[in-house]
């Protein structure tokens, strides 16, 4: 069997990242006409179009995008080896990044990590994939994200895994509710419906076990996949929303006619971890992502015990 032309590789991750051919030659370095020769090549390789003429642009074809990520985690892997040796210039460094993370994280550190890539890493791009059905652990392990954060939970024995911050729940209601007219029971927190948020479309959670325990039951009228949808769905409704207490506050500071109050029940802390496959543990570029992350939930985890104190 020919060994195959890894040139087409290289060739493939441009043209999928740029989705045109013009786009694809200019990163390549090579003319128009070259790179649609190279496309011809890549075309015959695969036995597969690649890509299909849609007005003005090219689309991918259903194996291209299959193969989409494969193709990203090989040219990475391929360009740490001649890298290995080297020291990394991560202001010249093109890089892409699939992240997978909790809405507390995108919330609170987004703006601060992206002003430190401006700095240090000017030509990387974070792309955040959304939480799926697939196990988390095997998105790892097959490459289609890089990192993930999230509440602490039981990957695979290969899996790294650092803590970064912790959290609680609160309750969140508009500003004024009527929940606030007495002593918060969790009696009167069944007495209004709740929304709960879940980008799986899960309508339980530690809340309904919470109360469970005691008896007790929540009617859940609304279930939605990001917290940005339920915070306006409860600002002219009587509808009552628990979220962890680092994003609630953050809503309360952006100016939002809410009011925070402390659930009157016992609920455990939440731990967030930031999570990666072992074969990224060396990598430079994602080194330094994660020592960023790890370094500003340090600092926002200290912030925020000192604002606590009397």
């Amino acid at each position: 069997m020919p060994r195959p032309d890894l040139n087409l590789l290289l060739a493939l991750d441009a043209l999928l990242e740029e989705g045109s051919v013009i786009g694809a030659a200019r990163r390549m370095h090579l003319s128009a006409p070259a790179m649609s020769r190279t496309l011809s090549r890549i075309r015959e390789a695969l036995g597969d179009p690649v890509f299909v003429q849609v007005g003005r642009k090219l689309m991918p074809t259903p194996k291209a995008l299959a193969l989409r990520e494969q193709v990203r985690v090989a040219v990475e892997q391929a360009s740490q080896v001649f890298a290995s040796s080297a020291e990394i210039d991560l202001k010249s460094l093109d890089r892409r990044f699939s992240v997978r993370a909790t809405d507390e994280f995108v919330s609170i550190h987004l703006g601060y990590l992206l002003d430190a890539m401006a700095r240090e890493m000017p030509r990387a791009m974070l792309r955040f994939s959304p939480e799926e059905d697939d196990v988390d652990e095997e998105a790892l392990r097959s490459g289609r994200i890089d990192l993930f954060i999230s509440a602490s939970r039981k990957l695979g024995p290969e899996i790294r895994v650092q803590s970064l911050f912790t959290t609680t729940f609160v309750g969140v209601a508009r500003a004024h509710h009527p929940i606030f007219d007495e002593e918060i029971t969790p009696e009167r927190l069944t007495h209004w419906e709740h929304i709960n948020v879940s980008r799986r479309g899960r309508a339980a959670g530690p809340v309904d076990a919470a109360l469970e325990a005691q008896g007790l039951r929540r009617h859940v009228a609304l279930v939605v996949p990001n917290p940005y949808t339920a915070l306006f769905a409860l600002l002219d409704s009587d509808l009552l929303l628990p979220l962890p207490r680092h994003l609630a506050s953050t809503a309360l500071a952006a100016g939002l006619h809410i009011r925070l109050f402390d659930l009157p029940i016992p609920l455990e802390t939440v731990l967030l971890t930031q999570a990666w496959h072992p074969r990224l543990e060396g990598d430079p570029a994602h080194q330094w992502l994660r020592r960023t992350i790890h370094t500003l939930c340090n600092e926002s985890q200290a912030q925020a015990a000192k604002r606590a104190k009397p």
